[in-house]
């Protein structure tokens, strides 16, 4: 569909008021930006960046929204580089101080990029890793409507993202836009900022109509807001179709030279040398300059009207998509510039800006009268939009220990799905606020009784035609009260979702436990959305399996390397790597416990598909000594097995190779070298707590009067531990993965690496 010209529902008076937002808009935003570089006192003299052209670009689209059609239920998400104009916005609207104007990038000020939990005024998504910006509204949208079904508060409201047209690039978007969840999603709407400029250069090919076919494949409503009124009622005079075909057809590059075009120049360039050449001269030949000057700029989504009538002609049974074309940098002295990304404009520019806006370069932040049309524009603006505070609803218990001690031999993988089992008979009303997600792995991680038990979450019932058959092992039962919701196979789609449902706490009051579970060696792939998704502010727990080399027969291909130390490195995030399943209990539980409230954290559970004799955790069997050892594994680590008398070298392991390091103990033993076996549970809790100085958790597992020279070993890379030689300052050996492995069983691919028992024991004795 393209919209042409229609008119504002509030008739001309109206138009008047928001183009005087518009200029106001365009003002405020540039002069942030020149402010930030040019005006703050910048002693350490590095650059500070900022935005003018690409906030220029929306603010036409941002004043349409803001100012005609968004509600209190709805959301937002901002491209990054236009965040001064969010500011701006904000300001107008009088949810943002005057004093934060001037802090653009500057310490305890205004993030360079949209925050929603940095920003000192409203922000609904935070954006700044392309790509994941503009798809958080989808899993935003999911989210809420996971909420409503659950009978939460989360209301209604349509999901919006702004969007630069380079964004469309990334590959997380369209593994967003194809996923099968989505298509049903009315509520969501993308604005793409059809600026036909990347960060460096013009986008050379004329890519939007391959783009909508594309979202039109997915089963969205498109629409194209591609010119202005001006353009509309010249392709009406004779001749004019002779202009549009000229435009339609004209590649990007050609287009933007256009624009830095004197009107003698364009009269020259604009006709071509193609069959319309001569057509094209005669209508130039009626236009003055000034309206030759201003048809080349005007484009639909510098047109209020147009944007109005896209904004209105929203089908809200599925997603929509508005390509709103545009000038980066329009109204702005380095308009269309190919390198007018992060261009200033001079004082001079600013000062000509100033006049032709009517602001005042002295008074910069000056807001409307407010009894003028604009300042009672943005005064009922600021009424509509008024949200209320949500009532946060307190997290429901998690119990510490369920009471189980596993027997015989399982996987850490396996325990994961009997915790949350146990937890639905031990706490129910906890139970009910956990939400699994898997990309299409869900069996093959272990989940299927705890799926079998809730359901799938769908926001309708949906027929099981394999219920009745008595082979089908998994039920997938669809209905909205189901608690596992299950993506295709992009990881980045899982965490993007794992990262909104985590944030429902704060903004529907509404506490969730999500968990999301991947193939451990695709972490690493989920890293970026996953780590952005903490520092926006949800909360939950990502679980990586198989892991290592020790899914030996699938080979290098799927082993994983460096995640024991993402976790490690990772704010907001305490990671885990069980070597037991009552570790496994212990530790989802307390991650349980930190999700959905202020003060909480996100959680990283490093899982194995190893099955190991569960004899081996020496479970306490009096309840205090029991309690003990739950609080050292949930601290980061505890003394498993302590030899008699002083211990020649203490071994330190995690994870799958428990088994190997208590084999070596008791070789070493038998060979007159006895040796302390410490279980690490988390080297991140412990690297804190010798950056704290030591004690706590790093005394329990380490003590001092039993410090001896140290065998570090784990499925991983082995500077995870190294730095636990430096709790005594004791020689020591690392031992771990730092090759790409291949396909064997267990005991040939631990030799190959230097993980089995006799490297162990060969470390130790070198050490001596």
């Amino acid at each position: 569909m393209t919209v042409t010209t229609i008119p504002p529902a509030d008739g001309t008076a109206g138009l008047a008021a928001l183009r005087e937002v518009e200029d106001r808009l365009l003002w405020l935003s540039t002069a942030i930006v020149d402010h930030a570089n040019r005006v703050r006192p910048n002693p350490a003299g590095l650059k500070v960046g900022g935005h003018q052209a690409s906030s220029a670009s929306m603010v036409t689209i941002m004043t349409a929204l803001w100012f005609g059609h968004l509600t209190a239920a709805d959301r937002v998400s901002v491209k990054p580089h236009a965040s001064p104009v969010l500011h701006a916005v904000n300001y107008l609207l009088g949810g943002l101080d005057e004093r934060y104007l001037t802090t653009l990038r500057a310490f305890g000020g205004l993030q360079s990029y949209p925050s929603r939990v940095k920003d000192p005024d409203p922000v609904d998504y935070s954006t700044g890793s392309v790509g994941i910006g503009a798809t958080a509204p989808i899993w935003g949208a999911l989210s809420r409507r996971y909420v409503a079904a659950k009978g939460g508060g989360a209301g209604t409201g349509r999901q919006y993202s702004l969007v630069g047209d380079a964004e469309l690039d990334e590959g997380a978007v369209w593994e967003a836009v194809l996923d099968p969840m989505v298509a049903g999603l009315g509520e969501i709407c993308w604005i793409v900022d059809v600026n036909r400029q990347s960060l460096d250069r013009v986008v050379p090919e004329i890519g939007a109509n391959r783009l909508r076919g594309m979202f039109e494949a997915a089963g969205w409503q498109v629409i194209t807001a591609k010119y202005g009124r001006l353009l509309h009622e010249l392709f009406e005079r004779p001749d004019g179709e002779a202009l549009r075909r000229r435009l339609d057809a004209m590649t990007n590059p050609e287009f933007q030279r256009l624009l830095r075009c004197a009107p003698a120049q364009l009269r020259d360039r604009l006709p071509g040398d193609g069959p319309d050449a001569a057509a094209l001269r005669r209508l130039l030949g009626t236009l003055d300059d000034a309206t030759l000057h201003a048809a080349v700029r005007d484009l639909g989504g510098h047109d209020l009207a147009t944007l109005d009538g896209a904004l209105h002609a929203v089908d809200d049974t599925r997603p929509t998509v508005i390509f709103a074309y545009t000038v980066k940098g329009y109204g702005l002295a380095s308009e269309g510039h190919p390198q007018n990304h992060s261009a200033l404009l001079t004082g001079e520019q600013l000062a000509a800006l100033a006049a032709r806006v009517g602001a005042d370069p002295e008074r910069p932040w000056q807001r409307f009268d407010a009894d003028s049309a604009a300042g009672r524009l943005c005064a009922r603006t600021a009424a509509r939009l008024r949200r209320a505070e949500p009532e946060r609803r307190e997290p429901d218990p998690v119990p510490a220990d369920i009471g189980r001690t596993p027997a015989g031999r399982t996987t850490t993988q396996a325990a994961l799905g009997r915790t949350l089992l146990d937890l639905t008979r031990a706490a129910p009303e906890t139970a009910r606020r956990v939400v699994t997600l898997a990309p299409d792995v869900s069996s093959s991680t272990n989940l299927g009784g705890w799926v079998n038990k809730v359901g799938v979450w769908s926001a309708d019932e949906r027929h099981d035609w394999f219920g009745d058959d008595p082979e089908t092992i998994l039920h997938w039962r669809e209905r909205p009260s189901g608690q596992h919701i299950e993506l295709g196979i992009a990881e980045t789609n899982l965490v993007g979702l794992l990262g909104e449902l985590g944030a429902t706490w704060s903004r529907w009051g509404e506490p969730l436990l999500p968990i999301g579970v991947v193939y451990d060696p695709f972490v690493e792939r989920a890293l970026e959305p996953w780590s952005f998704g903490i520092y926006a502010g949800g909360q939950s727990i990502l679980v990586g399996t198989p892991s290592g080399v020790t899914l030996a027969p699938e080979g290098g291909a799927h082993q994983s390397i460096s995640t024991p130390s993402v976790g490690l490195e990772q704010p907001g995030c305490v990671t885990y790597e069980p070597a037991f399943a009552i570790d496994v209990e212990w530790t989802l539980l307390a991650s349980l416990a930190r999700l959905g409230r202020p003060d909480g954290t996100s959680a990283y559970l490093r899982l194995s598909t190893r099955p190991v004799d569960q004899a081996l955790a020496a479970v306490p069997a009096d309840p205090a000594a029991r309690e003990h050892r739950r609080r050292q594994v949930v601290a980061g680590g505890y003394l498993l097995r302590r030899c008699a008398g002083a211990p020649a070298v203490t071994v330190a392991a995690m994870g799958a190779v428990m088994t190997e390091a208590l084999e070596a103990a008791d070789r070493l033993g038998a060979l007159g070298v006895p040796a302390d076996v410490v279980c690490v549970t988390s080297p991140g809790l412990l690297f804190e707590a010798l950056q704290d100085g030591g004690g706590g958790a790093l005394e329990a597992a380490l003590p001092a009067h039993r410090a001896a020279p140290l065998v570090t070993v784990l499925d991983g890379h082995p500077h995870t531990l190294a730095f636990l030689a430096g709790v005594h300052r004791v020689r020591a050996r690392h031992l771990g993965v730092t090759r790409f492995g291949q396909s064997g069983d267990l005991d040939e691919v631990y030799r190959h690496h230097g993980l089995d028992a006799g490297s162990i024991v060969a470390a130790a004795l070198d050490l001596r």
